[in-house]
Formats: structure tokens, sequence, C-alpha cells
């Protein structure tokens, strides 16, 4: 647990518009997001966002095509739950605040912040506004708003419910990262008791269907016309509640009201003990810059609010902080955000693993309508399981989702030794991502060599489409081969049966091996580095007056036909494999490759900075290292990408985690045997942090000529600390 309150302010933010701010210090549990709208003037594209609860509308093509996505789906932005209405006694309204302070303490979850509202004839308040989300309690969100004197002090007319939203004017935009407007859902509200109100939605095509409440807690208080007299100057306080129900299929709303009995205090007492257990086995410190060990604690402290926890839902790429990308599912939760919680929540880790095995009949589906018989083919971009990229170049076409999931899946078990998991779900889902490379892939006679390629595919690398044989699909694809493998003989150790009930033979996993062997990785020769793809290296330079950040992002300002035809990265592509994959090549190999891709990256993918940072600490360049970790952990905090008014970017944040594990302390399990190397830049004093291997927690410390492992509690486990195998004592860095 940490030993001191981290709080955000409004001095650690890089802007102050508000709608940026919204976003910076938002409240969310997994199960539903409170954007920290303004509560007199509002937003009405911003309020709340209820993870899985979204609205379909048909893809128009201009020339549509076989097995193209048909639907989008976008997540639905539902009323602001922040919202108040006050007038004086003589009806003037108070249309206009400022927000004048803001602190959000990431130890406890709450939420204060100060705002001067002003009429339209000058008069003006001060609010305070308190707030939690329930995390345990996930359900509910609490308020209080704490009214004062200003110039004004007079009587007040106060009036708070959940009103439907006004139609929103999509703002058309070339962006493909921001939301689409999918049409508002259908909505039914109603006052049940003068203090409550109930609010049903229902989306028109979707069929989805969920209920809200608000309850104004205070002692015979009325949600609506109800007096404040602050002519004592004394300030008033007016406590509500609101209650997030479940989502459904159409017609299934529970009319019971449910137990609305979560006060301000109560869900202050949920949050302790949430956050207590979360810094407990999470905490990470950085000694040497207060900002920079604040941001980490802010972006640890946000995934935790953003992730998926029933089993049913995932992480959107924006978390629940904004409807950015319409509130969709990417690879960016396996392989950016999933490894936090492994090593932190495993349980949590389970439950979004169990997501992918929900969709896997979706998946199966989609495989077939790409034209591949066998195995299971997941979404590129979606909320129910389906494809809704409409750009199949840089969506569907990025096939190597299914080796991410199978990677996720394998280290999950790796890590926790969760073997029920991988019986009941995780088998499977290797299974299935296996039988579909199988089907999928190509047998290539070059000379005297027999070679599985993989043709016309993208890899992670967006400005780079439709390509043969990228090096990160093709390498991912062999280790979905291989890791098949691995479990189904686990599995014909400990459950047989399960095999049979699959249909895996001894000669389907005799395929497997040899498919696994034969799989192609492009070298080159010329440069001795992994080539990108086939043709990658044969492309021009982007050309050099073009490489300004005037022109990032690049597919903001050119045609996505024109980038293709160069050799530009948008992201870590070959090079994220290289971190996922060390024992592939040498550090004089991997040298050569950081030095190339370099060049030709410009990282207009939020994703890319973290893995450049992992890698040029393992390269022993920490000062590249530092910059590249600089600029990823505090991304949003100073809008680096200029978009996080759409909402966080969550697979940063979680790579921002991995810079500091994987990077500076070169933390790896392999075999069993905890791996720590000591890459601390010199620009920080100290790194300490938390994580769980099996059902052994360990808190790492590292320090300029120190380099610690130490046992918390449970098993004690095998570690090897700068490269010598140690009985988790202090050791000297050499």
């Amino acid at each position: 647990m940490t030993t001191q309150d981290y709080h955000l302010t409004l001095r650690d933010v890089g802007s102050d518009r508000p709608e940026y701010l919204e976003t910076i210090f938002s409240l969310a549990n997994g199960h539903f997001g409170v954007r920290a709208t303004d509560p007199i003037s509002g937003n009405p594209i911003s309020g709340t966002l209820i993870n899985g609860f979204y609205e379909t509308a048909p893809i128009t093509y201009g020339e549509a095509g076989v097995g193209y996505a048909k639907q989008h789906q976008t997540i639905v932005n539902l009323a602001d739950l922040r919202h108040l209405t006050i007038t004086t006694v003589n009806g003037h309204l108070f249309t206009a605040s400022k927000r004048l302070a803001a602190d959000l303490n990431l130890t406890t979850g709450k939420l204060t912040e100060q705002y001067q509202a002003r009429s339209q004839q000058g008069e003006t308040i001060q609010i305070t506004v308190d707030s939690l989300i329930g995390q345990d309690r996930d359900d509910f969100w609490a308020v209080r708003y704490t009214l004062s004197a200003d110039n004004y002090a007079g009587p007040l007319v106060v009036s708070k419910s959940i009103a439907v939203p006004a139609a929103a004017e999509a703002i058309a935009s070339a962006d493909p990262r921001k939301t689409r407007m999918a049409g508002l859902p259908n909505c039914k509200t109603a006052f049940t008791a003068p203090n409550l109100q109930r609010y049903q939605i229902q989306t028109k095509q979707s069929q989805l269907a969920v209920t809200l409440y608000l309850r104004m807690n205070t002692p015979a208080g009325t949600l609506l016309n109800y007096r404040v007299d602050l002519s004592d100057n004394q300030p008033h306080v007016l406590d509500y509640q609101a209650y997030v129900g479940a989502v459904s299929e159409f017609n299934t709303i529970d009319p019971v009201t449910p137990a609305l009995d979560s006060s301000l205090e109560e869900l202050a007492d949920d949050n302790q003990r949430f956050w207590q257990k979360v810094w407990r086995h999470g905490e990470v410190r950085v000694g040497g810059n207060p900002s920079l060990d604040l941001a980490i604690h802010y972006n640890v402290f946000q995934l935790n609010q953003s992730a998926g926890r029933d089993g049913r839902t995932n992480i959107p790429a924006k978390g629940l902080s904004g409807s950015g990308y319409e509130g969709h599912y990417f690879w960016d939760t396996e392989m950016f955000m999933l490894p936090y919680f492994i090593y932190t929540h495993p349980q949590m880790a389970r439950q979004l693993l169990q997501y992918r095995y929900q969709v896997l009949p979706q998946a199966r589906e989609r495989a077939r309508q790409m034209g591949v018989e066998h195995g299971a083919l997941f979404a590129w971009r979606t909320i129910n399981g389906q494809e809704a990229s409409a750009y199949y170049p840089a969506g569907t076409a990025q096939y190597h989702i299914d080796a991410d999931i199978a990677y996720a899946v394998g280290k999950y078990y790796d890590v926790t030794g969760d073997w029920d998991f991988i019986a009941q779900c995780g088998f499977e889902m290797v299974l299935e991502t296996a039988r579909f490379w199988a089907d999928f892939g190509t047998w290539h006679q070059v000379g005297d060599l027999r070679r599985f390629e993989f043709l016309t595919v993208t890899g992670p690398d967006e400005y780079t489409a439709l390509v043969n044989n990228n090096y990160y699909t093709n390498r991912m694809a062999k280790h979905n081969l291989e890791l098949v493998v691995q479990l189904a003989d686990d599995l014909a150790k400990h459950d047989p049966e399960r095999l049979m009930d699959l249909h895996v033979t001894p000669a389907d996993l005799a395929h497997f091996r040899d498919l696994a062997a034969h799989i192609y990785l492009p070298y080159s020769q010329d440069y001795k580095i992994n080539a990108q793809d086939d043709s990658f290296l044969s492309k021009p330079h982007w050309p050099a007056d073009r490489m300004t950040p005037d022109n990032f992002p690049l597919l903001l300002h050119y045609h996505p036909l024109t980038i293709y035809r160069y050799q530009v990265a948008k992201q870590a592509d070959t090079m994220l494999a290289d971190y996922l994959f060390p024992d592939d090549l040498d550090p004089e190999q991997l040298k050569r490759e950081y030095t190339y891709y370099e060049g030709v990256t410009t990282h207009d993918s939020s994703l890319s900075r973290s893995t450049f940072s992992i890698l040029a600490a393992r390269l022993g360049d920490t000062e590249k290292a530092y910059r590249y970790f600089m600029d990823t952990a505090r991304m949003d905090l100073v809008n680096l990408q200029g978009n996080t008014a759409d909402g966080l970017h969550l697979a940063n944040l979680g790579g921002s985690w991995l810079a500091l594990v994987a990077g500076f302390s070169g933390f790896h399990v392999q075999a069993g045997v905890v791996h720590v190397t000591n890459h601390l830049p010199q620009e920080l004093t100290a790194l300490s942090y938390r994580l769980t291997v099996g059902r052994s927690v360990l808190e790492v410390n590292l320090a300029a000529d120190v380099t610690r492992v130490r046992l918390i509690s449970g098993p004690s486990v095998h570690v090897s600390v700068n490269g010598r195998p140690e009985s988790l004592i202090a050791v000297t860095k050499n």
C-alpha cells in the first residue's frame, strides 16, 4: 500500500480546455464511467459511458464487397449525471461556470472540484463537487454539491434529473480515432418518488437495455425544485446517488427498484478497500522526478478504472473516459494492458481473457467469412465480437490479433499457473487460432527450402498494409503454433478427455509442429536485420521535407495509398517482436534493427514509444529509453497526441508500466525464473514496484548501485538478478 496520498490537480495537466479536463478527471469502475463535465454548462456529447452498451448502424460503402463489416458499433453517450439546474427565486438562471480547482486523490478515488457559477445577470455562487464511483459496488456513483454564497447570498431553487440528452450534431472529421454518432436510444423516464427518478434506455438497433436511477439523499429532499437559502452565508450540502444497472437484452429490464443505499461515505469505504488492494499488489514508485512519479500513479489508477471485470466486457481503447474509437476493443488489451493485470491482479486478467472466450463463436464465423474453413479469426475492432472495422486494409487484415490473444493466454498461464482457465477456455482459444493459421498460410518452395508463409496481411504498422510475410505476424503465428502443442502436451497429462472433446489428434499436433518449424521469417542479408516484410526495405524512404511535426499524424494529411508506397512506419512493428522474443537475436542485431527502424518510424501511434523505450533500455541506452518513457508516461497529462479530449490512451498507459518494469528493470519470467536487470537511467534515483508471480508477491527496488528483489508473501521464487542467480538479497549493480 502506498504510504502517501497522490493528488492530481489542475497544476499537473497540460490544458484548461473543458473537454480535455472532462477526460483527465473522469471516474470509472470497468462497468461505467462518468466524465468530469461542468455541472452547470455541461457538454451535449459527454456524460456517462457504460462498458458494452452500444448502438449499431449500417456501414455505408460506395462499393461493398463480400465479407465487409456490416455494422458500426458505437458506445452510447448517456445522460450527464453531474448536471445541476440552479436559479434564484427571481428566476435568474445560472448558465455558466468556471472550474477553479480540481483534486483527484489517486489513493482514495475521490474527486473534489471547485466551481464559480454565474447567472446572466452577473450573480455568482461557489459550488464544491465531491464525487466517487463504486469499485467493488460497481453499480453506484455518488456526488455531493456544497453551495456557498459569493456575490449572491440569497434563496436558490435547485433541480437535478437524468435528462434525456439532446441530439448531438455529428462533426464531420477525417480523423478515424473519433467516434461516429449512431443515433439516440429510446428513453423513458419516471419519478417514482419525489426524490427518486428511474431512467430506462433501449437502443433501437442493437436491442440492448439498461436502467439508471437517481436519488436525492438529503432528508425530505426532492429532485425538482429543492429550495436552498444562502442568506446566512452558510454552505448548503446536497447529496445524490446514481445506480447504473447491468446491460441486458431488449425487454428484459427488471422492474424491481434496487436497494439504493450507497452514500458518499459508503462509497468512500468501498473505494478505500479497493484502492488499498490495488496499491498493495501493484504499487510503483519513481524517485528523482515527482511529476513522473505522479504520472505513473495516475496511469495505473486509470488502468484499474477502465478494465471490464465481468468476463463479458473488455477494455475500450479509450477506457470509459471518452467515446473515441467508438468504445471498441482492440489488440491493445492483450499486448499492452493485460501484462499489468497478469502481474498485479490476475483475477481481473482472467476476466479480460474470458471476454475473448465469450466471443469465440463470432470469431469462428468471421474466419468462414474470410474463406478460412477451420479455426477462428477474432475481430480487429469490436464490442460484441463481430468485426466493426470498415477499412479492412488496416482492420481485418491485421490477422495477428489471433496470435496476440494466444500469446496473452500463454503469458497468463506461465505467470499464474491457472490450469483451470486453460482447461476450460484458454486451450480452446489457442487451438482455434492455431487452426486458423494452419488453413490461412501457404506453402512456398524456394530452391531446396519449403517455407510456410502468410500473404496479404497487415502488421502492427498500419502505414504498411496488405503485404506478404510481415515479420511480426509470422513470428507471432509461429509462437501460436508452438504454444498449442505445448498446452496440448499438458492437457494430455491432466485432462485427455478435453483433447478428445475438441477433436485434437496426434496427427494434428504433428502438423502444427511442422508448420511452426517451417514458418518463414524474412531477413535482409544487405542490412543484417529482420525485414518488416517482403517489400518494406525496397521502398523509397518518406520524403525528408514531409517528415516534420506539422505533417504528423500522416494519416490525417495523406491518402493511405500515398503512405503505403513508402518505407515509413506508424509504430513499432518488427521491434515489437524483438521485445516479445528477446532470445531470438543477439545484442548486435538488436542494435542494428533498433537504429534502422527508429529512423523510419513516426510514432504516430500512441502504442509505439513504450516499445522503443523498453528496447533502448535493453541495449543500455538509458538516456534514449528515458526520453521515450517520458513521452509515454505523461502522454495524456501533456496532451502529446492532441486528442485526449476524445479519451485517454489506455494502451499507452499500460505501455508506460511496461517501460518501467520490462525496460528499466529488465523484468521478465522465463522457465519459472524471475529475471531482473538494472537499467535505471541517471535521471531517476530509484524505482520500486510490486507484482505477483504465481502465488508470490514480490517487491523490486532499484537504485544506481542496488538491485533488490524482496519476497513479500507466498512461496519462494527463483530469481536471476543482473544475470546471476540470487536468493532475494541486495546485490551491487555491475
